[in-house]
């Protein structure tokens, strides 16, 4: 049986492999890209660096203690930081790329040179060299198996770490794992790590070759180390090059959350922008969680994106004291956004997307629980998992204890696209989930009602940045033609085609469009 599944399996990779070799390469190319240019400026920095520590001495405990500190901030929460400051794209993913890659390249730098048996030292200077020459001709060369270490160690550390940047549209193979955690699929998982984990091993393999080359040359020559240098310059050099010489900047950046329903009505807002003006219109979606989208708006790298009123009602605005009512709710968090940052939350669809809890069906009619009350007696014996974002909201399970009166025994915090993964395994029996989640059908899972009304309503609607619609108040008119649109049933459907069935986003909204008759024309 095992036999079976895993003949399957490989069978479904192959297919994908086939399927989406187009997707494969672009993200490969843009994880070389990624990885190189983060291993290039931390090389820059740490062996000059560490060279220089090597001659201060008294503050090289304090800077290699500093580099230190900078690997032990979880990179998720660095690469958050780092939007607010630097906004969205390869800039936050390669600053914190080079931070987590520099310990390895200055502590070997530095501990390779001091390791040198003083007596050789000595001998260089009664030979008259200076501290340069002495360096070039007798310390980089006996301290370059030291140095060469702490690179190969970054390197893997930067490649794998890489798969982190898609969270910030930093684009690469984190991309395709995502999707696959997304939707629980091990073929997808499998095609984004093995090209990551292939990628390190054969830059691994180049850099222990050059270095075996340098090693090996009569006298003391860097030309192999150079070569692999030049290349990788020239590899990191090809896009920015490319972009400046085509350099067609959109007119206006649409964002969206992780999940297969923002790419679907960010695509939504895309097609009806373009089909009602001129404007060029871009969409990086999926970017990440509410702060990372948030944040590339404030500092203006998106101009709008899908936002729900209950998550601006609760994350945004830190409003305690919600309003069940559709419109009430709107309006407040439509008002909240405009009196304190100036954004215009617009007219909202017609869909709720909810949080609501959910269990397996065969096991909630095994425990006859059918609201979320009905857990109580539970309580200690279930395994729970909630998502990151849930276990810290006033609507999710900070209040929670408060709405129902208990609490959960074994809670267990996961991110939002490992849940029906870790359903599927039966590691957590409860999770948070979102109203219009294909998921629960596929897995055939049951939503509990919310009958001590925890959660808020949540309308989808376009969040747009006070600098956008300032420059383009026709965005008003045309987005709001969406208002009212779309019930549950059918955004779920959408969300099935693009989660399950993997069909384009931009096609899947251009559908659903024409099918309501705001869309004459389909863009291809």
């Amino acid at each position: 049986m095992q036999q079976k599944h895993m003949a399957t399996f490989w069978t479904s990779y192959i297919n994908l492999f086939h399927e989406r070799s187009d997707l494969l390469i672009r993200a490969f190319w843009e994880h070389i890209q990624l990885s190189l240019a983060s291993l290039l400026i931390a090389v820059a920095i740490g062996v000059p660096l560490g060279i220089l520590l090597t001659r201060y001495k008294r503050i090289s405990e304090w800077v290699i203690g500093t580099a230190a500190v900078l690997q032990t901030i979880p990179s998720l929460a660095l690469l958050g930081f780092l939007v607010l400051f630097v906004g969205i794209g390869t800039t936050p993913a390669i600053i914190a790329l080079t931070a987590y890659a520099l310990l390895p390249i200055l502590r070997n730098t530095y501990t390779g040179i001091k390791g040198i048996d003083p007596s050789l030292i000595e001998a260089a200077k009664g030979m008259g060299m200076n501290s340069y020459r002495r360096l070039l001709k007798v310390e980089l060369p006996i301290a370059m198996p030291t140095v060469m270490a702490g690179i190969r160690t970054s390197m893997v550390l930067i490649v794998g770490t890489a798969t982190l940047a898609a969270l910030v549209g930093g684009g690469g193979l984190g991309q395709i794992i995502m999707t696959g955690i997304q939707r629980t699929s091990n073929e997808y998982i499998l095609f984004g790590a093995l090209p990551a984990a292939l990628l390190a091993l054969a830059l691994d393999f180049v850099l222990r070759f050059s270095e075996k080359r340098a090693a090996h040359a009569q006298g003391t020559t860097y030309k192999p180390l150079a070569s692999v240098l030049l290349v990788a310059i020239a590899i990191v050099a090809i896009s920015p090059i490319a972009s400046f010489i085509q350099s067609d900047e959109p007119d206006l950046v649409i964002g969206g959350k992780l999940g297969p329903e923002p790419p679907i009505l960010a695509n939504m807002y895309k097609h009806l922008i373009e089909q009602d003006t001129d404007l060029t219109v871009e969409v990086v979606a999926p970017l990440g969680e509410t702060s990372v989208n948030f944040n590339a708006l404030r500092v203006g790298d998106i101009d709008l994106y899908p936002e729900f009123t209950g998550t601006v009602l609760s994350d945004l605005l830190g409003t305690e004291d919600f309003s069940y009512h559709e419109q009430t709710s709107y309006e407040q968090a439509r008002d909240g956004l405009l009196a304190e940052y100036g954004d215009v939350l617009l007219e909202p669809m017609a869909f709720q997307n909810t949080y609501a809890l959910a269990m397996p069906r065969e096991q909630a009619e095994q425990l006859n629980i059918k609201k979320i009350s009905d857990l109580s007696p539970y309580a200690t014996k279930l395994h729970v998992g909630f998502s990151f974002e849930f276990m810290d909201r006033q609507d999710g399970y900070l209040g929670f204890e408060e709405a129902y009166g208990f609490s959960f025994e074994h809670v267990t915090s996961i991110d939002v696209s490992t849940r029906y993964q870790a359903i599927a395994n039966e590691s957590i029996e409860v999770s948070d989930v979102f109203s219009t989640d294909p998921q629960l059908v596929q897995y055939d899972m049951v939503v509990l009602e919310d009958d001590q009304s925890l959660f808020p309503p949540y309308q989808a609607a376009p969040l747009v940045s006070k600098k956008a619609i300032e420059e383009y108040p026709e965005l008003e008119s045309i987005l709001n033609q969406l208002a009212g649109l779309g019930s549950v049933e059918e955004i779920s459907e959408l969300n099935y085609r693009v989660d399950i069935n993997d069909e384009d986003p931009y096609q899947v909204a251009g559908e659903f469009l024409q099918e309501k008759g705001l869309l004459k024309d389909e863009k291809e």
